[in-house]
């Protein structure tokens, strides 16, 4: 796909995920599906379409600068930074003010994404809540046929990257006071002794 492309594509997908809009495309890692963390009402489609209640998605952002700007304390930002851009989630105590998105569990997993294409999207929508493209107990789509078979006509768009299934899902650390945990190692090894 040419640049010409991708930025016909990252218009039309950013206009329907900044009107309210849910999809499902290939993120840093594997298919996810997607929706404008500054819309309350896209991030309880999203949450009802996966069916979740007391696991939250992961927060894609294009820069450290959107987390700040969401809210997320920057003690936690200065820590996690050294692991971005990357497919590293990190996750992260968040306040009060964003149960919307924590669902009660008071913390979120976070990542400043490496891929180019997928960061400009992010610059124009601001960061997205993003979910695994498929249902509870079930394998992940590798491909945008898997994704459809998932959520049929349920999601305003879907975007075809190829077959993903090379790809690994993200590395996952949690930040505890000033330390870390390994919860998942995934596509970047972390090693961490305390």
């Amino acid at each position: 796909m040419n640049k010409l492309q991708m930025t016909i594509i990252n218009e039309k997908v950013s206009t329907i995920l900044m009107n309210s809009g849910v999809g499902v495309l290939p993120t840093d890692t594997v298919y996810g599906l997607v929706a404008r963390v500054a819309n309350i009402d896209s991030v309880a489609k999203l949450y009802k379409l996966k069916s979740r209640d007391k696991k939250p998605g992961t927060i894609i952002a294009s820069s450290i600068q959107q987390l700040l700007d969401l809210g997320i304390e920057k003690h936690y930002l200065d820590i996690a930074k050294c692991y971005w851009p990357n497919p590293v989630s990190v996750i992260i105590p968040v306040a009060e003010s964003l149960m919307y998105l924590h669902q009660g569990v008071g913390s979120l997993a976070f990542r400043v994404v490496a891929d180019k294409e997928l960061a400009k999207l992010l610059d124009i929508t601001g960061p997205l809540l993003t979910s695994s493209a498929n249902n509870p107990g079930q394998p992940v789509s590798n491909t945008i046929i898997e994704a459809r078979k998932y959520f049929g006509n349920n999601v305003d768009f879907y975007i075809d990257g190829g077959n993903l299934s090379a790809k690994s899902p993200s590395t996952i650390i949690r930040i505890i006071n000033d330390d870390i945990e390994i919860i998942r190692q995934g596509s970047v090894r972390i090693d961490y002794t305390k």
